[in-house]
């Protein structure tokens, strides 16, 4: 019996913690025959890959720093190298350090550009030219975010960078819509990772009990949870999900555009 994954060789950045797990996970169960993960953290990223190959796919790691521009096309060359080729990818590396518009400095904005728009700008150009000279198709995911809709004001390089990331996503799914090259995005909201248990401790002061205080003001009382997202991913990547392309998915239990009744 056929899984939805079973021709799918994917590369998965941020693929060590959190969501990027999650997701490498998702598609090693449901049959991808190959996917490479990438992260800065060799130990957690090799540590990663030994749990995904688990599931039963063939998984490597990548060390890959995507804040630096030559590592972003390093990235995709290598994975072509590990996996013979590479028809799926997913964006899910990013950082959401905080800053407003008057205590964001020069580097900070550099940080959040590079990471959060530049590198998925870089591995698309990479991975979608391989794409288009092999002639089969494929599938890529932006994982954006409800801010780049607006943002919290001490999210504003943060916002700005996914507002790039959202219009660049239908850029492509436009411009490679005839090569059978989907592109799709998602719109996440508040979502529990290790990264954002770090931020909250980091930026807020938050303590242990930061994810029940989030809850009680969400209207669902808890936070988004990667594993359910990896299964959006999922199909989105998959050969199910037909001709859809262009999509900016909101993710989110908080409805855009309502206001308090």
């Amino acid at each position: 019996m056929s899984r939805p994954h079973d021709d799918t060789l994917a590369v998965v950045t941020g693929g060590t913690q959190g969501l990027g797990l999650a997701i490498a996970r998702r598609l090693a169960r449901e049959g991808a025959r190959g996917i490479v993960i990438a992260g800065r953290d060799a130990e957690k990223g090799a540590r990663a890959a030994r749990e995904v190959a688990a599931l039963g796919t063939d998984c490597h790691f990548v060390r890959a720093d995507l804040a630096v521009a030559g590592e972003c096309t390093h990235l995709i060359e290598a994975a072509i190298g590990h996996l013979g080729a590479v028809n799926a990818l997913v964006n899910a590396a990013a950082i959401t350090t905080r800053g407003g518009l008057l205590d964001t400095d020069l580097a900070l904005w550099e940080e959040h550009m590079n990471l959060n728009l530049r590198a998925p700008f870089l591995t698309m150009q990479c991975a979608v030219g391989h794409m288009r000279e092999r002639g089969d198709g494929g599938s890529i995911v932006n994982i954006v975010s409800m801010a780049a809709l607006c943002g919290q004001s001490y999210l504003m390089a943060y916002s700005v960078s996914k507002g790039g990331l959202a219009t660049l996503t239908k850029n492509v799914a436009n411009a490679f819509a005839r090569d059978r090259i989907r592109c799709n995005g998602i719109l996440l909201g508040w979502m529990d990772t290790p990264a954002e248990d770090e931020i909250q401790r980091r930026f807020h002061g938050a303590g242990d009990d930061w994810r029940e205080k989030a809850a009680e003001g969400l209207p669902m009382g808890r936070l988004i949870d990667p594993g359910e997202v990896a299964g959006l991913v999922s199909y989105l990547l998959a050969p199910g999900s037909g001709v859809m392309t262009g999509a900016l998915v909101e993710y989110d239990q908080n409805v855009a555009g309502s206001y308090p009744e």
